[in-house]
C-alpha cells in the first residue's frame, strides 16, 4: 500500500511540474471535493485536471503556448450531470420540433409555431412534443384549435402534454386519417367541449398518447443526427456535460443510431451512458438477450457507453401498482439474469405505497446474486419513506431524483395534502441515510431539460407557478444540492471516480456560470447559463466574452 501511495504521489509530482495545456485563473471554482473547497484558478493537461489552488501558483504552470482564461472572478461548476435524462429520444427530433419549455404566456408560445411554420413548407408537421405544462402560462390554460390554426394555417400541428393529453388541428386529424373514437389507438377518445363539437383534443392513458405519438412522421436521419448535435449543444448552453439516459418511450434500438453516427464521427459534446428497455410485451426476455449479447456492461468509451437496463423493463410492470404473481416472476427472471451479468438497472416507479413489490423482487435476486455493486437504482419516487430508502440503501440502490414537483408539485398537494408535499421528495433525509441520490429532469416530454430549473426548485421548492411547497427539513443547501447534480448523477454510470467534481486527474468537465450560484438571489438560479462549457479539457460552448477562445 506504501508503495502504491508513493507511486502515485511521484507520478502527481511529475504532471504537475509539466506545462498546462490550459489555465482558467481570477475566478471562483467550486470544486465540489469532500471539503467543499473554493478555488482561485485551475491548470488542465491533456483534457484532465493537473491542479487548483491560488492564480500565482497556477500562473507557474503556463508556457508561451498555454491558453490562459481569466475568469474575472466568475463562478465555475464540475459539468453538470442528468441522472436521468431521455437526451437520446429528445434529440432525435430537436431540429424539427417547437420548444415550448421556458414559455411563459400562450401567445409566447403560439408565436414560437408561428415563427417555425415560417420556415416550413406548407404541409409540413410542427410538433411539440412536451416539456411544457399549463401552469407556466399566465393564462393557466392548454391552447385551444383554433389558436393552433391562427399559428399555421397551412400545416398540420400536434401538441403534446405529458402523457394524457395531446391537440390537433384538423389538418393533423386528416393527416392521420382520425375522424372518430375507432380511429384512436386503444384507451383513446376525442375530446368534446359541452357543446359536443370536437376540439381538436384527444385523451387517453399513456399508452393510448404514446401510440398516437408514434403515428407522426418521424424526422429522417439526416435530421436525426442534426438534431442529435443540436440538442447537446444546448445541454452545453446550459452547463451539462454528461447525462444518464434511461431509455424510455418511443425509443426502439433503431432510435439509437443516431447518436451513433455522431459518436462515431468524434462529434460528441455529452457524455452519453445509455439504457435498453424492453418493447416487446410478454417477450422482454428474449428481446434484451438479444440486444445485448455482443454489448457487455460499460461497453464504449468516455463519451457513450452501454449503461445496462431500464426504465422499463417489461410492459407489464410499467406503471403497475398492483402487478400479478406472474409480472412479478417474469420481471425478477430478467432482474436475475442481469445481475448474473454485472448489469446496472433502473426502474421507474412512482408510488411508495407500491414500490415495496419492487424491493421484495431486488431483496430476492439479491439473496442468490449480490447487487450492491451494480448501481441498481429507481427513478422518480417523489413521496419515498424513510423505510423505503433504507431498504434502498442497504441493497445499494440509488435513487435519481427529477424536479417533476416543479410542473406537478400543486397537484400533488392536491391529493396527498400539504403535509406529503412539505416533504417531496425527501433528499435530505436520503442523504443522512446515506444513499445514492442523483438530481435531474426526466426531460423532455414530461420537463424542462434546463438544470438550472432543477437546482432553483430543489432549494425554494415552488412550483412553476410559483407556490412553494416543500418545507425546509427536505430542502438541501446550494452546495447539497450542486452535489447531487454533478457527484451525486456520476456515481450511477460509475463515474464518480472520473468526474463530478473538479479534482486533480479527473476529466476537465466544467461550466463558467452567468451568474454566481453561490451567491445570487435563489430566483435568480433558473436564469443561469453557460459562458464556456469544457468537456474533457475542449471547448464545447462559448458565449461573450469567451466566444473567440
Amino acid at each position: 500500500m506504501i508503495r502504491i501511495a508513493a507511486v502515485f504521489a511521484a507520478s502527481a509530482l511529475a504532471l504537475f511540474c509539466q506545462t498546462a495545456d490550459t489555465i482558467l485563473i481570477n475566478g471562483k471554482i467550486l470544486t465540489v471535493d469532500n471539503q467543499s473547497s473554493i478555488r482561485e484558478a485551475m491548470a488542465i493537461r491533456e483534457g484532465r485536471i493537473q491542479a487548483v489552488g491560488a492564480t500565482a501558483d497556477i500562473r507557474k504552470l503556463a508556457s508561451p503556448a498555454t491558453r490562459t482564461i481569466d475568469l474575472q472572478g466568475r463562478t465555475v461548476i464540475p459539468g453538470l450531470i442528468d441522472s436521468h435524462m431521455h437526451a437520446i429520444r429528445a434529440a432525435l427530433s430537436f431540429s424539427t420540433e417547437v420548444n415550448w419549455i421556458g414559455a411563459r404566456s400562450l401567445p409566447e408560445a403560439l408565436s414560437r409555431i408561428r415563427d417555425a411554420a415560417k420556415t416550413m413548407k406548407p404541409g409540413s408537421w410542427l410538433i411539440v412534443a412536451g416539456g411544457w405544462n399549463v401552469d407556466q402560462f399566465q393564462e393557466r390554460r392548454r391552447p385551444t384549435q383554433a389558436e393552433l390554426i391562427a399559428a399555421a394555417p397551412e400545416n398540420p400541428v400536434y401538441v403534446q402534454l405529458g402523457y394524457g393529453w395531446a391537440i390537433l388541428t384538423p389538418a393533423g386529424l386528416r393527416a392521420l386519417g382520425i375522424s372518430t373514437d375507432g380511429d384512436l389507438p386503444s384507451g383513446g377518445r376525442l375530446e368534446r367541449d359541452p357543446s359536443g363539437k370536437l376540439t381538436g383534443g384527444v385523451t387517453g392513458g399513456q399508452n393510448a398518447i404514446i401510440a398516437l405519438f408514434d403515428r407522426l412522421p418521424k424526422p429522417t436521419f439526416e435530421q436525426q443526427v442534426e438534431g442529435t448535435k443540436k440538442f447537446f449543444r444546448e445541454l452545453n448552453r446550459l452547463g451539462l456535460t454528461g447525462v444518464v439516459d434511461p431509455g424510455g418511450n418511443n425509443l426502439l434500438p433503431a432510435d439509437y443510431q443516431a447518436v451513433f453516427q455522431v459518436w462515431r464521427q468524434g462529434q460528441m459534446t455529452v457524455r452519453v451512458a445509455y439504457s435498453l428497455c424492453g418493447n416487446e410485451p410478454g417477450h422482454e426476455f428474449e428481446e434484451l438477450k438479444n440486444l445485448t449479447q455482443l454489448l457487455p456492461m460499460g461497453f464504449g468509451d468516455d463519451m457513450l457507453k452501454f449503461n445496462g437496463l431500464g426504465e422499463r423493463i417489461t410492459a407489464a410492470m410499467n406503471n403497475n401498482n398492483r402487478p400479478s404473481a406472474t409480472d412479478k416472476e417474469k420481471y425478477q427472471q430478467i432482474a436475475k439474469w442481469a445481475a448474473e451479468r454485472g448489469m446496472s438497472l433502473t426502474m421507474h416507479w412512482a408510488n411508495d405505497s407500491s414500490v415495496g413489490q419492487l424491493l421484495d423482487i431486488f431483496e430476492s435476486v439479491n439473496r442468490e446474486v449480490p447487487i450492491n455493486k451494480l448501481r441498481w437504482s429507481i427513478a422518480h419516487l417523489n413521496d419515498a419513506s424513510e423505510q423505503t430508502l433504507r431498504r434502498m440503501q442497504a441493497l445499494g440502490v440509488g435513487w435519481t431524483v427529477q424536479d417533476a414537483m416543479y410542473f406537478g408539485g400543486d397537484q400533488f398537494r392536491q391529493t396527498a395534502g400539504a403535509d406529503a408535499a412539505r416533504r417531496a421528495p425527501p433528499v435530505v433525509t436520503g442523504a443522512k441515510i446515506g444513499g445514492n441520490i442523483g438530481a435531474g429532469t426526466d426531460a423532455h416530454r414530461v420537463a424542462s431539460y434546463n438544470p438550472f430549473t432543477a437546482l432553483q426548485w430543489f432549494l425554494d421548492g415552488k412550483t412553476v407557478s410559483g407556490n412553494a411547497i416543500r418545507g425546509p427539513e427536505e430542502t438541501p443547501s446550494r452546495m447539497e444540492a450542486l452535489r447531487l447534480y454533478t457527484l451525486g448523477s456520476a456515481w450511477f454510470s460509475f463515474d464518480e471516480k472520473q468526474r463530478g467534481s473538479l479534482e486533480i486527474g479527473k476529466d476537465a468537465d466544467l461550466a463558467v456560470l452567468s451568474k454566481d450560484y453561490m451567491t445570487v438571489p435563489v430566483d435568480q438560479i433558473g436564469g443561469i447559463e453557460s459562458l464556456l462549457t469544457m468537456v474533457g479539457g475542449k471547448i464545447v460552448y462559448a458565449a461573450a466574452p469567451f466566444q473567440q477562445r
